[in-house]
């Protein structure tokens, strides 16, 4: 009878939140896991009892170089990449006016291109062993944008179009990509993880400027409990029937369907308009 293959899971920004946690069940399942933060000081703990199925590493996605190295470390150990989580990533509250250039692009080499980084890195190992899963964390806020986070909506509008593109590019070679979409949980993304304007103009208080409050104030209690999202993301790399996304907590869902909802009373009301936009039938 053929043993089954213990897992290795890749986890990116695990210091905090979603990271975090899963790094926690994973170990629990008796599963590899490579640890990895900014400060690895910081998720050492992590590691404690478990330094058989665990390697802690020093990572900023943002640094292709570290990337590099980590990804060789996590091979050398454990053999093989069998699932790599792109967790990493922050949020930046602004209005789209009064945003400075320096966040915006920073935001984007974390949030997107470290993103990027990651797969390309780990997808040589899995394209040769024909097996792998990629979990590309979004958010709700991929799928629909709100005041005051509008850079951040960018940058996870992108992860879900990269994310959608590699899934067709990547499933005739076994390799399986889910996208996370959470709501609001409690997690330091609106509080100590996200980033906000240094400027306040007046013409966007009551739009941008009451957003900002209510996230602020909101923190610390969401609904989403971090804890079942992430034995929620396990059960999907785990599932027989993979589906692309895994909206998280009741917020998304239902945020998520006003969006559909939204789009569909868009098109129709404009289907004259769109559809006018042909040559007639006779001369195409």
């Amino acid at each position: 009878m053929e043993t089954k293959k213990t897992p290795t899971w890749f986890i990116t920004g695990c210091s905090t939140g979603f990271g975090r946690e899963l790094v926690k069940l994973i170990l629990e399942n008796g599963w590899n896991v490579i640890i990895t933060a900014r400060d690895p000081d910081k998720v050492k703990d992590l590691a404690t009892g478990f330094e058989s199925q665990s390697l802690v590493l020093p990572l900023d996605v943002t640094n292709k170089e570290q990337i590099g190295h980590a990804v060789a470390a996590a091979t050398d150990k454990f053999g093989a990449i069998d699932v790599l989580v792109n967790n990493a990533g922050y949020g930046y509250f602004s209005s789209v006016e009064e945003a400075e250039a320096e966040k915006i692009r920073a935001q984007f080499e974390t949030n997107f291109f470290g993103l990027v980084d990651m797969i390309q890195a780990v997808l040589p190992g899995m394209r040769k062993r024909r097996s792998g899963h990629i979990v590309n964390f979004s958010s709700i806020g991929g799928l629909r944008a709100f005041t005051a986070t509008g850079y951040y909506h960018a940058t996870k509008f992108a992860v879900e179009a990269i994310s959608e593109s590699l899934s067709q590019e990547v499933a005739p070679l076994g390799i399986k990509v889910l996208i996370v979409e959470p709501g609001p949980f409690r997690t330091d993304w609106a509080g100590r993880s996200t980033s906000r304007t240094e400027t306040n103009l007046e013409d966007y208080r009551e739009t941008v400027g009451k957003r900002m409050e209510a996230s602020l104030h909101g923190s610390g209690k969401q609904q989403g409990d971090p804890i079942r999202g992430c034995k929620a993301i396990i059960d999907a790399v785990q599932s027989e029937k993979p589906y692309l996304r895994l909206l998280l907590g009741e917020p998304a869902y239902k945020l998520a369907i006003e969006k559909l909802d939204a789009l569909k009373d868009n098109f129709e009301g404009w289907k004259d308009l769109t559809l006018g936009a042909d040559f007639p039938e006779n001369e195409r």
